[in-house]
């Protein structure tokens, strides 16, 4: 008999990574070796464990799913990820994906599904969510600038033109600047609106 896939297991909601361990811990093919609450304890405990596949969320405290996925493909090439998520979001799936995971799926995915792509991931495929993947190439990347990004990601929590200026050491003047050409890029009517476009589409991780 073959040795069972060893899972490791990167979500910060306890009971959604309970259920996750549980369901697939069904699967006589699978066992799950590992599960951490945040993003920058992947490494480490995939160093520690030694994982064949890791299971990330993309939204964690300390590191998100993205930035682990980059960093657990650098430090332990032979582990292979899964990326599994709430956020169906375009710009979530590009990044994952140029950061080197090897699939991308959303939690709702049925378990025998789910067990399927874990298999299909360890045997060196990629799997992707098909209604996502077509999205995303309909959504292209982020027409958004890396200082545009910024901008918008601290105008999230609301504030002023002076609170975001001084929290991102800029002149007022520029973060209207910047608000403006973000404001045009995504086609929305007010800085709240490029806010809820771009967050939409997954531009604002990081």
């Amino acid at each position: 008999m073959t040795e069972p896939i060893r899972l490791l297991l990167a979500d910060d909601q306890a009971l959604v990574r309970g259920a996750l361990a549980a369901l697939l811990s069904l699967e006589p093919d699978l066992t799950v070796v590992a599960e951490v609450s945040r993003g920058d304890e992947v490494v480490p405990e995939a160093l520690r464990i030694g994982p064949d596949v890791a299971l990330l969320d993309v939204e964690m405290p300390g590191l998100d799913g993205v930035a682990a996925t980059a960093a657990l493909r650098a430090a332990l090439p032979s582990c292979r990820v899964l990326v599994v998520t709430t956020f169906g979001r375009p710009g979530y799936l590009r990044r994952a994906m140029e950061a080197g995971a090897n699939g991308f799926v959303v939690k709702d995915t049925p378990a025998r599904q789910l067990a399927d792509a874990v298999r299909r991931v360890h045997a060196g495929l990629r799997v992707v969510d098909p209604a996502l993947a077509a999205e995303t190439l309909a959504t292209g990347p982020s027409p958004l600038t890396g200082r545009e990004t910024e901008v918008l990601r601290t105008a999230r929590g609301g504030g002023t033109v002076a609170e975001l200026a001084a929290t991102l050491h800029l002149s007022e003047g520029t973060v209207r600047n910047y608000l403006s050409a973000a404001i045009g890029k995504t086609g929305a009517r007010n800085r709240a609106d490029a806010v809820r476009v771009a967050e939409a589409n997954g531009w604002l991780l990081g």
